[in-house]
């Protein structure tokens, strides 16, 4: 056996932070050590690192076959700089909003090296500098206040093996309190803070010496197991389930489990009931929500209609030639439901005529002068159904009147939508806390027509709202299946049906011109290689297309190598090449520079933007620490510290494509994506598209996508919620059902 090599020691002054992931604190830098000429390359952990630093560090020295001599830190201790050139690094590194590169040269020339003390303690001082004004000052002053606090913050979680990535985030949550509180019980970090899971909490935990049995740990790894239940969309589990998921992720006997659960009901942090006969235990606030969203559509279903009766002989005869639309059997029937039932689900696939449905029923009731709102639950969906019906579509949020500083709605059953017919489209897509606001808002007098493609996959949150409304039979359903001539001329509405039904797309047919093609590549790298020859150069140059903002790649999975994170890096490269004196940052384990298409992952309520808007990135300003992308036409800023809420968008996954359309789509599909090939997954990418849809990968894989229906069960009480009788009798799956022809093979 080897000996250990001896241990080292090396110190110097940061010249250059190569590579710093947050999530982990892993770090590439460029050091110019002490004793040494030529700059070094260190790799270690750092919770935070800039330019200018002063190191000190102990590890062995590697030969690296690809990156050459390295020195790989066991230990890394950082101190601020005390040298000018240091301290220019220090501050000119974007750690200060305020402070650029020209700003920090500035202060040195102007103050000299004792700059940092004069800041923490004269700060009036540094408008001695030119450019240096009353709101710069303000700017570096509340920065640098922030960071004292957040090293403070960082220094005790990098001690605990916390990285540093969502230190700010702690910060604003708890503010001077954060050390007392998570000392006193680390776990609420993974109930109050977002990106910090039971994991992180549980490292912290042991380093403050709670034992794996105790309680308090025990009740927390309850909360975690049904968060991980939540994260799979269910909103409850069986209570045998959840004792044994439980016990296997916080490695504690199943005794001890089940005494936590019984205090954990008594406190009411968790619920018990049953599911199907058996029991179950909820998410506290999950079982309320579902519980609430029946009694509303029962209580809207039950009220009074709120038009006069309306006579379909007369009304739609008239619709048509009002509109100039001329409605199928199927739909006109549709429209007779919607007139006369204060409730009503209407879904299909793409091309059913769905949207005629809508704008005849609209049309009708706007002439009787009824007062309509229109959402979705999406700012693209919005969008769509705005061209589609002429009227103002809104986004949930919007509709609800979010407040940007709470994320509070403004309406709700003390201040309901002043509304009598609510239109909510994309309906697959809404998880439960969710609905239950929206439902919460709807006066009881009020009707609610419900569209949505059930045979899409379902929300990404918890829940299976639209599905459990379908299958409750408690509801009328109108269920469209013919697909119209117009819509039969488009083949990836035939593919879209074909796949829907569990069969192959038809083969192209040599010469003839379509929408929708099948490529096929043997092997991963094959696959890469042509997609991106499609998105960069086939499909613009075809088509007239621009492949940043009209081509969309929607991969099956977010990781991998033909995962999203792996694409985006590859198409980054190739779409948007950042030449040697571009400005970038680099944040989050992402580079970005003007010009990138990135995605927002999260709702801002502040900024009016919303999870899953794509935007264009217009600049990256170095001195102000900004980074402004472009959404619809407006500019939006976010500051270095909150680009988490981007990703790269080049691709994508199908699930966070819900309810966007796109000119051109290109779905990989490769067997190392088996965990995820499914029908409905595939269904929901390919109906994405609306001039050209691209699969392109191995035969194999689009097989096992398509025999695999993907409809894995989500344990949720709404559909129970909603029957009229026990749920072990359950009643036909559809009360009112309207079926059409099968669409045609061709």
């Amino acid at each position: 056996m080897a000996p250990e090599p001896a241990t080292e020691f090396l110190a110097g002054l940061v010249e250059r932070v190569t590579y710093h992931n947050p999530e982990n604190g892993f770090a590439v830098l460029r050091v110019k050590a002490r004793g040494r000429r030529e700059p070094v390359v260190l790799v270690g952990h750092a919770a935070a690192i800039a330019p200018g630093e002063f190191i000190q560090a102990s590890g062995n020295w590697q030969n690296d076959r690809r990156h050459g001599l390295q020195f790989r830190a066991s230990f890394l201790k950082t101190a601020p700089p005390t040298s000018a050139e240091g301290i220019v690094r220090y501050l000119g590194s974007g750690m200060i909003r305020g402070i650029g590169p020209v700003t920090a040269k500035r202060l040195v020339q102007g103050l000299g090296p004792a700059v940092l003390d004069l800041i923490e303690q004269e700060p009036a001082r540094l408008e001695e500098v030119p450019g240096i004004g009353p709101k710069r000052l303000a700017r570096i002053r509340e920065g640098w206040a922030e960071q004292r606090v957040i090293r403070e913050i960082m220094l005790f979680l990098h001690g605990h093996g916390v990285s540093t990535a969502r230190s700010v985030r702690i910060y604003k949550t708890y503010g001077a309190e954060a050390v007392r509180v998570i000392s006193e019980n680390p776990y609420r970090l993974a109930r109050d803070i977002r990106g910090i899971g039971f994991r992180s909490a549980d490292t912290i935990a042991e380093k403050l010496g709670i034992a794996k049995t105790a309680p308090i740990r025990v009740a927390a790894g309850i909360g975690h197991a049904l968060a991980e239940a939540m994260d799979e969309g269910h909103c409850g589990l069986p209570r045998g389930a959840l004792l044994d998921l439980a016990a296997r992720l916080i490695e504690v006997p199943r005794d001890l489990v089940e005494a936590a659960l019984e205090q954990e009901i008594a406190e009411g942090t968790v619920r018990a009931d049953s599911l199907a006969g058996a029991p179950a235990v909820f998410l506290a606030g999950l079982w309320r929500a579902e519980e609430e969203i029946a009694e509303r559509l029962k209580a809207l279903s039950a009220g009074p209609m709120p038009w006069p009766a309306i006579d379909p002989a007369k009304a739609l005869p008239w619709v048509e030639v009002k509109t100039g639309l001329v409605l199928a059997l199927s739909q006109r029937e549709a429209v007779r439901l919607a007139l006369a039932n204060k409730l009503l689900v209407i879904t299909g696939g793409p091309g059913v005529g769905k949207t005629t449905i809508v704008n005849a029923i609209l049309a009708i009731l706007r002439a009787k002068e009824v007062r309509v709102a229109i959402a979705a639950p999406t700012g693209r969906a919005a969008k769509r159904l705005s061209e589609s019906t002429g009227l103002e579509a809104k986004t949930i949020h919007r509709l609800l009147e979010v407040n940007p500083a709470t994320g509070e709605f403004r309406r709700h059953a003390a201040n309901p939508l002043p509304v009598d017919l609510l239109v909510l489209d994309e309906a697959s897509m809404i998880d439960v806390p969710l609905m239950r606001a929206l439902l919460r808002a709807v006066p009881s007098e009020a009707a609610l027509l419900v569209i949505g493609d059930v045979d899409q996959i379902p929300s990404v949150g918890p829940g299976q709202v639209l599905a459990d409304i379908i299958a409750s039979g408690a509801v009328p359903i109108v269920r469209l299946t013919e697909v119209f001539r117009q819509a039969a001329a488009s083949h990836i509405i035939l593919a879209a049906h074909r796949i829907n039904r569990g069969l192959l797309p038809e083969p192209e047919i040599p010469g003839e011109a379509s929408d929708f093609h099948f490529i096929q590549a043997a092997t991963p790298e094959e696959i890469l290689r042509k997609l991106v020859s499609l998105v960069s150069e086939r499909i613009p140059k075809s088509f007239g297309l621009d492949p940043i903002r009209d081509v969309q790649v929607l991969s099956p999975m977010q990781r991998g190598g033909l995962g999203a994170r792996a694409l985006n890096l590859a198409l980054q490269q190739v779409l948007n090449p950042l030449s040697p004196g571009a400005a970038r940052v680099e944040r989050f384990g992402s580079t970005l520079a003007s010009g990138d298409k990135v995605m927002q992952v999260e709702n801002d309520y502040e900024r009016e933007v919303f999870n899953g808007d794509l935007g264009i990135v217009r600049g990256v300003d170095l001195e102000e620490g900004e980074v402004v992308v472009v959404f619809e036409g407006r500019e939006v800023r976010y500051s270095f510290g909150e680009l988490d809420e981007l990703q790269l968008a080049y691709a994508t996954t199908i699930h966070k494509s819900q309810g966007s359309e796109y000119p051109a789509v290109v779905i990989p599909l490769a067997t190392q994506h088996y965990m995820m090939l499914a029908r409905n997954l595939l269904y929901t990418g390919i109906t994405r598209g609306k001039r050209l849809v691209v699969l392109l990968g191995q035969k194999r894989a689009l097989a096992i996508a398509v025999k695999t229906h993907g409809d894995r069960h989500r344990f949720s009480k709404l559909g129970e919620w909603l029957m009229p009788q026990p749920a072990t009798s359950r009643s036909p799956p559809i009360a009112a059902q309207i079926r059409s022809p099968a669409p045609p093979e061709a």
